[in-house]
């Protein structure tokens, strides 16, 4: 077998995995949100089985949280329940981007119980929030698909727009 019978055999099956990623991937995206969303509300509903309970009550000291801890488990399973369902997405992720300022609410009221070393080493509450970028990037991916739009994964160039 020469190099170019191995690099056409590469392209195949790199085309087929990336076709099915491009397929798939939007999906397993939405409904991995949606679990996460749907179980971290859930143990909110439960007295101390949250590991952000304690966080949730330091950081908004402005509301009673024992009314706002119920109310945000409910309003994370909605979102969950949204995102697993696949229906009312515009709602879904408009519930999800209200409720991101409120995870990130720590960083600012709550430094403390964010770093260990400001700005680089983080507590375990900190990677806990820190991570929700990863959620807010699939947030947007999802939004950007709202309209029914998809991922291509082998592009062809859009003069008109000049853009691939």
């Amino acid at each position: 077998m020469n190099y170019a019978d191995l690099q056409t055999r590469f392209d195949r099956l790199d085309r087929r995995i990336t076709f099915w990623m491009a397929r798939h991937g939007l999906r397993i995206m939405r409904l991995s949100l949606g679990v996460v969303f749907l179980w971290f509300g859930a143990l909110k509903l439960f007295p101390d089985l949250s590991p952000a309970e304690d966080l949730v009550r330091e950081t908004t000291y402005f509301v009673d949280p024992d009314w706002f801890i119920p109310v945000l488990a409910v309003w994370e399973m909605a979102i969950g329940l949204g995102l697993i369902v696949g229906k009312f997405m515009r709602i879904t992720l408009l519930l999800l981007f209200l409720q991101m300022p409120g995870t990130a609410l720590p960083l600012v009221v709550k430094p403390d119980a964010v770093w260990t070393h400001f700005p680089y080493a983080l507590t375990l509450e900190g990677q806990y929030i820190i991570k929700n970028m990863v959620l807010v990037g699939a947030g947007i991916v999802l939004g950007g698909t709202a309209r029914g739009g998809g991922l291509d994964p082998d592009p062809e160039p859009d003069d008109e727009i000049g853009r691939p």
